[in-house]
């Protein structure tokens, strides 16, 4: 995905002193995005850090063409459109986005900022900051087989497809029984030579649909569908040539293929955000109710990444903590200011920083 070009996209480089903010948003998901909307109507502009390379975060990264069914008055997106019109929205505000970068540190000063800095060196002093970074730092769950990783580096073993186009014709081996080992076992079967879905149960965490589906190609020999686990491979001159499945019945098969699809899910974790001081509980920052701050002042936490009680991991429940956490913050950044609350229906001022014109009512 391209970013607008009215949205000003960092680019990694060494820099010559630290950029001092009003906020810097810690994640360019879903409600990382929402929170540039609502700190830029109260005027507060954002520089947004993200470890990934384009906005969007895990919808993007996860299932950019999968439907999306419950954001309100949407009745359904897919990640990649979600992500672009958050980014629309987002485009009066002109953040400014840092991506390819996590932040390695983050430290509060005597006088109550933030220092901040990334893995790439860029530094930051922020009067405010927002943790929206999901689930944290994600890796995918790999085989557990000695040596088996190596293939990562010649694109043999993936974890997750960019391209359907790379595996036309080829002769595929997909491992896994959840939600995107089916749906991928169902896109690419039409486009490759073979596909061989291979799974450690006779049970799928799958839509009942999509095991159906590729049930009834195995059953019409359009696929293979093993239940076993991968216990070795074969390689010549460092490129993979055949996989070795055991199945239940303890018979160990040889499948020749081109490439490896593992979907065994994503391996959470918190990375230097366990290190900031901030009070968390089962890999999760605890945040008040009232405007989603966390145990530290100044520092807030929306989305997927936080814990209260009740909480539930939905994007629209996240776009709820980013407006009450930017109220939150203004107090932050602007200490002697009285903010009160305005709606984009009839505020002129609203208007005028969205650069729309305001309605004429009867």
């Amino acid at each position: 995905m391209t970013l607008n070009p009215a949205i000003p996209a960092a680019v990694a480089s060494a820099d010559h002193g630290p950029i001092e903010a009003d906020a810097v948003i810690i994640g360019a998901g879903p409600v990382g995005l929402f929170q540039v909307f609502e700190l830029g109507l109260l005027e507060v502009r954002a520089h947004v850090i993200d470890s990934l390379t384009q906005p969007g975060g895990q919808p993007i990264e996860l299932y950019p063409d999968k439907p999306i069914y419950d954001i309100p008055a949407v009745p359904v997106c897919t990640g990649k459109e979600l992500t672009d019109a958050l980014m629309k929205q987002a485009e009066p505000f002109k953040p400014t986005f840092h991506l390819g970068q996590e932040v390695s540190k983050l430290v509060r000063r005597e006088d109550g900022r933030f220092d901040l800095e990334t893995s790439l060196g860029k530094r930051f002093i922020a009067k405010t900051v927002f943790i929206a970074a999901g689930v944290g730092a994600f890796t995918p769950r790999k085989p557990k087989v000695e040596g088996i990783t190596q293939f990562e580096e010649n694109g043999q073993l993936a974890y997750r497809v960019k391209d359907p186009q790379v595996y036309a014709g080829k002769d595929l081996v997909i491992l896994g029984g959840g939600d995107s080992a089916l749906d991928w076992t169902l896109a690419l079967q039409p486009i490759a030579n073979s596909v061989t879905l291979v799974h450690r149960r006779a049970e799928f965490r799958a839509q009942p649909a999509s095991v159906a589906k590729m049930k009834a190609l195995a059953e019409a020999h359009e696929l293979l569908h093993i239940t076993g686990q991968l216990t070795g491979f074969e390689a010549e001159g460092g490129v993979l040539k055949e996989v070795k499945i055991t199945g239940l019945d303890g018979v160990t098969r040889r499948l020749p293929l081109d490439n490896l699809l593992c979907f065994f899910g994503l391996s959470p974790r918190l990375g230097p955000i366990a290190d900031w001081g901030l009070d968390i509980e089962r890999r999760q920052v605890k945040v008040d109710t009232e405007k989603f701050e966390t145990s530290v002042p100044g520092i807030f936490a929306v989305g997927d990444i936080n814990t209260y009680p009740g909480k539930k991991k939905l994007i629209l429940s996240g776009f709820h903590e980013a407006a009450l956490a930017a109220f939150g913050a203004v107090r932050y950044i602007f200490p002697e200011k009285k903010v009160t609350l305005q709606y984009t229906t009839t505020s002129t001022k609203l208007h005028e920083v969205l650069g729309v014109e305001s309605p004429v009512f009867d």
